[in-house]
């Protein structure tokens, strides 16, 4: 761990907010990543949106360049993939249950004072929460 272990947090952070701050100027919208990939792939009923397309490219270009940049990122898939599958199932479903993810309530309706969205991310960290606690000490680390 170095002393500039901080700069790839607060540049992601601040990276984040500004993406988030400029998509609304410019367009009036939350941006929410569940709806920009849903408007990406043509999923909302207006047609497939260059918007969102340009918008999760540069997610994964971000994150490429990060990747390449950093070099020494070690990443290993340490869980079941049948226990992912499911988890990014639920997550799936709570995403579209609850009206957004945690970019369009956390990032964008806690900036704005929404009170949907800070029931909603309270509710998001607590459910997380209990999970964890479930998941490492009632059921013995599945993984």
């Amino acid at each position: 761990m170095s002393n500039l272990s901080f700069v790839w947090p607060l540049s992601g952070g601040l990276l984040i907010g500004l993406s988030a701050a400029l998509y609304l100027l410019l367009n009036g919208r939350i941006a929410g990543i569940s709806g920009l990939t849903a408007s990406a792939f043509g999923w909302t009923g207006t047609g497939i949106s260059p918007l969102g397309l340009g918008f999760l490219g540069g997610i994964l270009a971000g994150a490429a360049v990060a990747f390449a940049w950093i070099r020494h990122a070690d990443l290993s898939i340490t869980s079941s993939p049948a226990l992912l599958i499911i988890g990014g199932l639920l997550v799936g479903f709570g995403t579209r249950l609850g009206s957004g993810c945690t970019s369009g309530h956390g990032v964008c309706g806690l900036a704005r004072l929404s009170p949907r969205s800070m029931v909603a991310t309270v509710t998001f960290m607590i459910v997380a929460a209990v999970t964890i606690f479930i998941v490492r000490h009632l059921a013995g680390g599945l993984s």
